[in-house]
């Protein structure tokens, strides 16, 4: 990792850090979930060891499965923030903190499953589809309050608040629309959030500020943070 990029970290932490104390009321409760998909183990421990990142979001299970043995795991906790197929939730469950991305009952049974196995309770949020996306995952805002109240009654998963993705937006006004309609539905679910420690995670690098004006106290930028992803392309056989 080059002199330059660290100091671009530096320089992106501390901006991050400036807008949530300009736009959120309690800037101490936003959680910053740092979205790492395709960043280098290097960088997420440089972060942790030396920007005072706590906590990182893995999209992918099988990237998160390749880094989770060397991540610096004294300093961070581990998130899951992408869409989880039943089929997946046995390699993350017990090694994620909490999933933000429960979209149905089906898979709250899944989780629950795996995590009887294990003979724990995995935190979950219930990820809503706020603009009613066709290509977006997460459960439609008619379905959020049966998912929650079937799900609060497993033993071995526990619903601690909602999270959304939301439409790509050109100004902030828009974005808030989204986010404050996701805001409404999380205080009608969660009356006693703030007693309860509920977490409403919204906004990622072109929507955070938008989303911490909106009430989230957990945001999940990446590239903002870590430069433009990179993809690298995979070889041709020969």
């Amino acid at each position: 990792m080059t002199e330059e990029y660290r100091k671009s970290l530096e320089a992106n932490f501390a901006l991050l850090r400036e807008n949530i104390k300009k736009y959120a009321d309690r800037p101490e409760s936003v959680r910053i979930v740092a979205a790492t998909k395709t960043v280098d183990i290097e960088a997420i421990n440089y972060a942790a060891e030396n920007l005072g990142l706590t906590d990182i979001g893995e999209n992918r299970v099988q990237e998160l499965l390749s880094k989770y043995e060397l991540l610096d795991k004294e300093r961070l906790t581990l998130h899951f923030i992408g869409h989880l197929q039943k089929n997946k939730v046995k390699y993350i469950v017990g090694k994620v903190a909490l999933i933000h991305s429960l979209d149905s009952y089906e898979l709250a049974l899944e989780i629950e499953k795996q995590s009887a196995k294990l003979g724990i309770v995995t935190d979950v949020l219930v990820e809503v589809n706020i603009g009613s996306e066709e290509n977006k995952s997460g459960a439609d805002v008619s379905e959020v309050r049966e998912i929650v109240e079937r799900t609060s009654a497993l033993e071995h998963v526990r619903v601690m608040g909602l999270m959304t993705v939301g439409p790509r937006c050109d100004s902030f006004d828009e974005y808030c629309e989204y986010f404050s309609e996701t805001r409404r539905l999380f205080d009608s679910l969660f009356p006693g959030a703030k007693e309860e420690g509920k977490i409403l995670s919204m906004g990622m690098s072109d929507s955070y500020c938008a989303a911490i004006s909106c009430g989230a106290n957990a945001i999940r930028p990446g590239q903002c943070l870590f430069g433009a992803r990179y993809y690298p392309q995979k070889e041709e056989n020969n």
